[in-house]
């Protein structure tokens, strides 16, 4: 069979990713958590029948690296039949922290297997004992239910007994089950489309269609690596800490480009930690395959043939490649921006016109709520910052950035559902990094609590800034206060009616030395 010209190929990868985007609307508006239906913090994919990725939608980073990284090992773990959900949120086994739940439907033609249909979603409560399960975890299981891959659906059947125990686990059991419901039926519609999409193209034609989509979107991959400048590039960014007295920790990469391909190697990393800023290596691949997507046309596609030219290593045992049972509920949001700034640092001794200072680096990742019996609740959020400025503009003030691609939970909403009043939400003026041009501004949020709660908080930047390029100084570190004292940049305490919580957000570095 011919390959598909130009436009067929076009026309099929927006068909592909436009399954994804309807399995995100469908996500979204049949979820009950503000967490997904309102911070957006969510993803969806698909993948063919061994488990490469094949499109995706424009969700959250960390979710799509690290499922296009590990699903292969997914699939060929189990047989799925038409009909059947696979479900499960273990690190180790290609999740990336428990509170993302990954569900997992196969997709059937004619009898024969073609593909996948993916979703994760971030559940503010996974059964830890600290409300927003972000705990200063550990170990693993101090951070919620671990969920291996399960069938929670077979052959169009729930598993009752697993619906349950996943439900019971959880402080609000119908908040569960309405989460779970609708990830289920976003798949449900995933499948439907996909089904449909090759009915209509072909399996044949599908088959070839993806092929030369994958061979199209590593050419201009390879495009990409081939404007890098050969040589090796290396870069040392470090985390503040793990909030378990392990001081500062390094994260070391080596960026070797040779031709139409690069070498990702994290020798030098520091060892696994007591605290919960570990990875498994699947979210520090997220972390590499997002900056180098950043360099990258806007056109090439979400697939697996983006990510070959690129190499991934990470001694087993360090921070970005984790052993069982380390804690690891921060490293999937807080380690993997570090990854982000390690990279990025890196590529910019290569590419210093084309890269930009680092953003906020952190998630400033708050979790909340209440064990009272008749009275439990439980939310997270994460709080945006500065973006890093470039050559040709300044960072943006006030967004999510890199590995977050989350909205804020508007006020009215918090207000509504939970017991506190958001005292302050502004532009952290005059926290980004000087240069010829400056770093965006962080934020403030600050919270007043109307009845006991408990909070946990878990952020970087707050000892380390972020780094200005070419000149540029670094944004300001971030700051936690509760009642106007100085926190840690990890912590958990209780807060009494009246108790005043404040995020202030890191700003962006600069870039360029500022003109007299």
């Amino acid at each position: 069979m011919n390959q598909p010209d130009a436009v067929a190929l076009s026309v099929f990868a927006s068909r592909m990713a436009a399954v994804c985007d309807e399995m995100g609307a469908v996500l979204r508006r049949a979820s009950f958590s503000p967490n997904i239906r309102d911070r957006l913090d969510f993803s969806c994919a698909v993948f063919d029948a061994e488990g490469a990725l094949c499109a995706q939608a424009a969700h959250i980073p960390v979710h799509l690296g690290s499922m296009a990284y590990a699903m292969r090992g997914i699939v060929s773990s189990i047989e799925l039949a038409p009909g059947d959900q696979l479900i499960v949120n273990d690190p180790y086994l290609g999740g990336t922290h428990l509170p993302d739940v990954t569900l997992i439907a196969p997709v059937h033609h004619d009898g024969e297997l073609r593909g996948y249909v993916a979703n994760r979603a971030h559940h503010a409560d996974i059964g830890s004992e600290t409300p927003g399960s972000m705990p200063l975890s550990t170990r693993l299981e101090e951070e919620g239910m671990v969920i291996p891959p399960s069938r929670l659906v077979k052959a169009g059947g729930e598993d009752a007994g697993l619906f349950d125990r996943l439900a019971n686990g959880t402080r609000d059991p119908e908040l569960m089950r309405g989460d779970l419901n609708a990830q289920l039926s976003a798949n449900r519609i995933g499948a439907q489309r996909l089904e449909a999409l090759i009915e209509q193209w072909g399996a044949e034609n599908f088959d070839h269609s993806l092929a030369a989509l994958n061979d199209y979107a590593e050419r201009l991959a390879r495009t990409a690596v081939a404007g890098i400048p050969d040589g090796e590039y290396e870069f040392t960014d470090y985390m503040d800490g793990d909030g378990q007295g392990s001081g500062e920790l390094p994260i070391h990469v080596n960026v070797a480009v040779s031709g139409e391909t690069a070498r990702v190697d994290f020798t030098g990393t520091a060892p696994q930690t007591r605290g919960n800023l570990n990875c498994p290596l699947s979210v520090a691949a997220a972390g590499v395959f997002y900056a180098f997507r950043c360099l990258m046309p806007d056109q090439v596609p979400a697939c697996a043939g983006m990510m070959r030219p690129i190499t991934l290593q990470a001694p087993e045992g360090c921070l970005l490649n984790a052993r069982r049972p380390a804690a690891v509920v921060a490293g999937n949001v807080e380690t993997s921006s570090r990854v982000v700034d390690a990279v990025c640092g890196a590529l910019a001794k290569a590419l210093p016109a084309r890269m930009a200072a680092a953003s906020q680096g952190t998630l400033n990742n708050l979790g909340m709520g209440s064990t009272q019996a008749g009275a439990a609740w439980d939310y997270y959020e994460t709080i945006g910052g500065g973006m890093g400025a470039g050559r040709d503009g300044g960072g943006l003030s006030a967004v999510h950035s890199h590995m977050s691609n989350t909205l804020n939970t508007p006020v009215e909403v918090l207000e509504l559902h939970f017991p506190l009043r958001v005292r302050r939400y502004a532009v952290r003026r005059g926290s980004g990094g000087a240069g010829r041009r400056r770093g965006g501004d962080g934020l403030v949020r600050e919270y007043e609590f109307l009845r006991e709660t408990s909070v946990s908080v878990l952020s970087e930047r707050r000892l380390l800034a972020p780094w200005g390029l070419e000149g540029g100084g670094p944004g300001e570190r971030g700051r936690n206060l509760v009642n106007g004292k100085s926190m840690s940049g990890k912590f958990t305490t209780t807060l009494k009616a009246g108790d005043v919580l404040t995020i202030e957000s890191p700003g962006g570095g600069g870039y360029g030395r500022a003109e007299c």
